[in-house]
């Protein structure tokens, strides 16, 4: 077994290995890079532009270069596989995975997409890979890939054993193996120790599991992701309408889905919408911020009015603006918290099987308890200072109502976003801050109203 070496990347290698690309020292790279993990290769070559990424490349064995490609992020391959003839994507398709495969097709012009297809070597990797350039990329029929073991009821352990050795070089990450009837239904799935440990003659009838969990081709990412975190699973069959095994997702799979959606969810909770990174052109970067901003912006003038509202209030009695601030913090921040606890059940729902009247009179428990402590707090401080006792009062009255507001609305904007289609993340960044510093305020200069 090839032994893969620890790689570190520091900025002296970088300058170093830099000096190698312009010189074009083939050896040192070569020497360099042999043993060390396609992915640590993949990280280094982030730091080098498109042509000498390139230059690099093309020296390491083609399932190398295979495994970097396969590695990158999806807006940064899409750009490099520009520089690509396409007999050299070819060869490096013919080393993937047919999921995989179909990934980089994806990313391809169409022109190039079909010279791609129809350069490959191996007929049953065309055809895999035609069978899922049907499927949207985010549903489980794209998700997954066709290589995969599988044997029929009636074979024996031998018959077995001999398919698992036609297909190991097909399959590099071997599970279970997949047992199916005459007319590839998916029957269930046998261990790699249980056919071990059979005899020869013993039938994979007498030995397999009948209960296996499946999903369906149109099943979302989304819900692929759960069924495997759920059922801890490091594969997971792929069925379609009349449960004919037609694929599989593995954890890797799965695990980039995972990510994704987080990635996706801790921007928007940010106030970014769509996915941007770091090194994206300015203006990307601002298109992303921007409408958020203009949100809290208008949201502000809202904020500025609605003082005007009660200008009267404001010059009878300059100490109410002091609060200010402190009502529309705690209410910002008591409404992300409510958001970021129901976005985080919404995502499991077998923890979110209480009715809604439960789950409200619930928050309105927690929001009263933590209120209440919030409103003596707040009084305490303002009697210690010096501070009158009736504004005191009212403005303990006023941050009470604003809790128990806020986490209302913490609680039901990501029920409702959810229920409409819409991504309850929404709830967690600026839009609920900016509903709740308005909602606050409103409260706040009520209560001075009605009380001073």
């Amino acid at each position: 077994m090839e032994e893969i070496l620890k790689f570190e990347l520091s900025n002296e290698f970088r300058e170093r290995f830099q000096h190698a690309v312009d010189e074009k020292d083939e050896g040192f790279i070569k020497e360099t890079l042999e043993g060390v993990n396609p992915a640590d290769i993949s990280a280094l070559l982030h730091e080098f532009d498109t042509e000498d990424s390139k230059y690099v490349i093309d020296l390491l064995p083609s399932e190398t270069r295979a495994e970097i490609i396969n590695d990158l992020d999806e807006d940064i391959r899409e750009r490099f596989l520009k520089v690509f003839q396409p007999n050299e994507i070819t060869e490096i398709v013919n080393h993937l995975d047919s999921d995989d495969a179909v990934d980089i097709l994806n990313e391809l012009p169409i022109k190039e997409r079909e010279e791609v297809i129809a350069s490959l070597d191996n007929e049953e990797k065309e055809a895999n890979i035609l069978d899922l350039l049907r499927y949207e990329e985010d549903v489980a029929g794209g998700l997954m890939a066709k290589e995969l073991i599988k044997a029929n009821v009636n074979w024996s352990v031998v018959q077995c054993i001999e398919e698992i050795r036609r297909q190991a070089e097909n399959v590099q990450k071997l599970y279970s193996v997949y047992v199916v009837d005459d007319n590839d239904r998916l029957l269930g799935r046998v261990s790699l120790k249980r056919i071990i440990l059979a005899g020869d003659k013993t039938q994979i009838a007498d030995i397999y599991e009948p209960e296996l969990i499946s999903v369906e081709t149109y099943m979302s990412e989304e819900e692929v992701a759960q069924v495997m975190r759920k059922y801890d699973l490091e594969a997971v069959p792929v069925v379609n309408m009349q449960g004919k095994l037609l694929g599989r997702i593995t954890i890797d799979d799965v695990v980039d889905v995972i990510t994704e959606q987080a990635e996706e969810e801790r921007q928007i909770m940010s106030g970014i919408s769509g996915d941007v990174e770091e090194d994206d052109s300015v203006w990307m970067l601002t298109k992303a911020r921007l409408p958020w901003l203009v949100i809290g912006v208008v949201g502000g003038f809202i904020s500025a009015m609605l003082i005007g509202v009660f200008e009267d209030e404001l010059l009878r009695i300059t100490a109410i603006a002091f609060f200010i601030p402190l009502i529309q913090a705690t209410g910002g921040n008591v409404g992300i918290q409510s958001s970021s606890i129901v976005v985080q059940s919404l995502a499991n729902p077998s923890a979110f099987s209480d009715s809604l009247a439960k789950r409200l009179v619930k928050v309105f428990m927690v929001a009263a308890l933590n209120g209440a402590v919030l409103a003596v707090l707040v009084y305490g401080g303002n009697v210690i200072s010096g501070g009158s006792q009736n504004l005191a009062v009212v403005v303990s009255i006023a941050l009470f109502g604003v809790v128990l507001i806020a986490s209302f609305m913490g609680t039901i904007t990501p029920l409702i976003l959810n229920k409409f289609g819409f991504n309850p993340a929404l709830a967690s960044g600026p839009f609920i801050t900016t509903t709740n510093d308005l909602l606050g305020l409103a409260i706040y200069f009520y209560t001075v109203h009605l009380m001073l």
